[in-house]
């Protein structure tokens, strides 16, 4: 008989609904009866596309003797991190606090107000060496309640006091902490000596893509020239894309690779990772002309609309690493697998391209696709690799986990909206729009004070409830500035500003900085542990550096000198921390290089449908300034939502025209795509 889980809209709650254990949702509700009964709080938490988490619920979660002692002796608490990343954020702070390390599934075991006493990961259903079995931790868990009780509420007491007290990564901001050429140099030099020149990245295994960190290097050489930094971007992306860490067949990248040479990789497949590396590899481009780049954004772009979009227009957060119960059975061949699509001679031939080896490079003989070089016989390739992902089509698929996250769909809709625009696909711009309407339509509500409130997911067209964090605020006003950027329709820069409005209003922490959640949306038990506040990037932008280059954006369409100073203060403890960490910090760097570039403001003005128009907006879209901020627009249809930036622009002896500023002056106006081009360069 399925738990209250099954009323749930988080697909990763959904696949506990049927476990013996009685699972409650985080809320009221599950400290209420902890209260009542007078026993510990079991808080598991993961997410859909997780193995370990799908391992341990098999292991131990679908076993009746463990789902009876649990239920017995605990009120059993299921969260999807993805869905709470507040929750999350600060039981993941308790964890690695006591057990020096963290991830996912997190065990923590607090008291019925919700303070941790227990914290761990995975633990295996027999004990495994030093790692004791899950049924011996309950067990000395609830001993310990029963028996040790002053001790357990003194021991939660320390921590509670440890989280609250805890200081922020950066130890406080220094007077080294400006937005100027010390802090990049600094930091460019800290993340060189972490470079793999081999094979690309930053440490060894496993490696991670450093989404964040390679625009920061792509926007570092747009601005200086820098050439290391261009090597460093180059040789990462290029390792990348030959890996077995990119889907070769259909697009798309998984989420890490479990070895230095990215060739195996952890199989799951994350919206925001592709979101992310899709737009890096347009910029890069955008930049060299790189005709691998182009096919990395062509085939990720496709795949994302074709696998991860939903019916109401959003995208889906992720597909699982397992299928038939294996992780990654779905991706491997062997070479009797691809001799029996291909035949022999194209079965042999395409193993040597794609390196699938008699040994295997994964598990039991197969191989992870890998593209290492460029086939010769370029239509042969086309053909037999549209023969094996045809095949592969009938194999059984990974599951989705079809929830819909705002700000992964912010950074999806930058992505899609700016690779249209620049490789004239419109069904991307068209999929872009769609997504963008669907958050603004579903996702948001009229705040109370002018701005707008964002929830966090949705179903199925169904809203979730967990309130919106400040990622999604910043990353989906970063979605709509590109999609204005992009299109001409200016709406979207209303809501944008609509959204950073509620940002300044409800995240500031006082001091530059802004909380990950609003003042009067926190979690109580939450809020009386500590208010989260993570300023470092983790596989997505960190909130505070997003928001802050989101309102540097909008501080260039509007001229509002506020927005900037906001932007200038968010960006205070991220880069303090750059100085030790630039791997966390490398969205708080590109938002920086933006700044240090001015940003380049460019106002393209004339009738929409005019081709002269359209050749100045193209120019500008092609530049590669790292602060470029553009404005499309009709000076004859202006109304409410014009930026600022395009005010008092007028056409040129009646010809469309550009206008490009930088650091408040403006050079002459012009009407020669060329010159434009030439401007944005200097």
């Amino acid at each position: 008989m399925p738990n209250r889980l099954a009323a749930s809209t988080s697909p990763y709650l959904l696949q506990h609904a049927d476990n013996p254990v009685d699972w409650w949702e985080w809320g009221d509700d599950a400290f209420a009866e902890a209260r009542r009964r007078d026993v510990p709080l079991l808080i598991s938490v993961g997410y859909a596309a997780c193995h370990w988490c799908h391992v341990m619920a098999h292991e131990s979660f679908e076993d009746p003797a463990t789902a009876a002692f649990m239920n017995e002796h605990f009120v059993c608490v299921k969260v999807d991190r993805e869905e709470r990343p507040d929750v999350d954020a600060v039981y993941m702070a308790a964890t690695q606090a006591m057990t020096g390390s963290g991830g996912w599934p997190m065990t923590v075991v607090a008291t019925p107000d919700g303070r941790p006493f227990f914290c761990g990961t995975y633990f295996p259903p027999r004990r495994v060496q030093q790692v004791p079995s899950f049924p011996e931790v309950l067990a000395a868990v609830a001993a310990a309640w029963t028996g040790r009780r002053a001790e357990v509420l003194s021991s939660a007491d320390a921590i509670a006091d440890a989280l609250a007290a805890r200081p922020g990564p950066t130890d406080g901001p220094s007077g080294d902490d400006r937005v100027d050429e010390r802090v990049v140099a600094r930091a460019l030099g800290a993340l060189s000596a972490s470079f793999d020149s081999r094979d690309g990245g930053f440490g060894g295994a496993p490696k991670f893509p450093p989404s964040m960190v390679l625009e920061w290097l792509l926007r570092h050489h747009a601005r200086t020239g820098d050439a290391d930094a261009l090597g460093m971007a180059r040789r990462t992306l290029d390792a990348m894309a030959r890996g077995g860490v990119y889907d070769q067949l259909a697009g798309g990248y998984a989420r890490y690779s479990v070895d230095a040479t990215w060739t195996v990789p952890h199989f799951e497949k994350m919206l925001y990772d592709n979101a992310l590396l899709l737009r890096v590899h347009l910029h890069a481009w955008r930049m060299t002309g790189d005709a691998l780049d182009r096919r990395v954004v062509e085939e990720t772009a496709d795949w994302l609309l074709t696998d991860l979009r939903t019916a109401e227009g959003g995208f889906a957060s992720a597909l699982d690493a397992d299928s038939e119960g294996r992780e990654g059975a779905f991706y491997a061949w062997t070479p009797a697998q691809l001799r029996e699509v291909l035949g022999d001679d194209d079965g042999a031939w395409a193993a040597h391209v794609l390196g699938v080896t008699d040994a295997g490079t994964f598990e039991h003989g197969a191989s992870v696709l890998q593209l290492r070089e460029d086939p010769a016989d370029v239509a042969r390739y086309a053909d037999v690799r549209a023969r094996l992902r045809a095949a592969r089509e009938q194999r059984p698929r990974p599951a989705r986990d079809d929830k819909v996250v705002s700000a992964w769909n912010g950074l999806a809709i930058a992505a899609l909206a700016e690779a249209g625009a620049l490789l004239d696909r419109p069904d991307w711009l068209d999929a872009a729009r769609a997504c963008a309407r669907l958050l603004a339509d579903l996702h948001t509500r009229p705040g109370p004070d002018g701005g707008d409130r964002l929830v966090r997911t949705s179903r199925d067209g169904v809203a979730g409830r967990a309130p919106g964090v400040l990622e999604d605020y910043a990353d989906v006003a970063e979605g709509y500035l590109a999609l204005a950027a992009v299109t001409g329709e200016h709406v979207w820069t209303t809501w944008a500003r609509r959204l950073l409005a509620t940002v300044l209003a409800h995240f500031g922490d006082g001091d530059g900085g802004l909380y990950d959640t609003a003042d009067d949306e926190t979690d109580a038990v939450l809020g009386a542990l500590r208010r989260p506040q993570d300023v470092a990037d983790g596989p997505a932008p960190a909130g505070q550096p997003a928001a802050a280059a989101a309102l540097a954006h909008l501080a260039a369409l509007t001229g509002d000198l506020g927005l900037r100073e906001a932007a200038l203060g968010a960006l205070r403890e991220p880069l303090a921390l750059s100085r030790r960490y630039p791997r966390a910090t490398g969205w708080a760097l590109a938002a920086a290089e933006a700044l240090l570039d001015g940003p380049r403001e460019v106002a393209v003005v004339g009738p929409r449908d005019d081709p002269a128009t359209h050749a100045l907006h193209r120019a500008a879209l092609a530049s590669s300034a790292p602060g470029l901020v553009v404005a499309l627009g009709d000076p004859a249809a202006a109304d409410a939502d014009t930026p600022a930036l395009l005010q008092d622009r007028p056409l040129v002896d009646g010809r469309p025209a550009a206008y490009v500023c930088r650091g408040f002056v403006c050079e002459r106006p012009t009407t020669d795509p060329d010159e434009l081009a030439r401007q944005l360069r200097a």
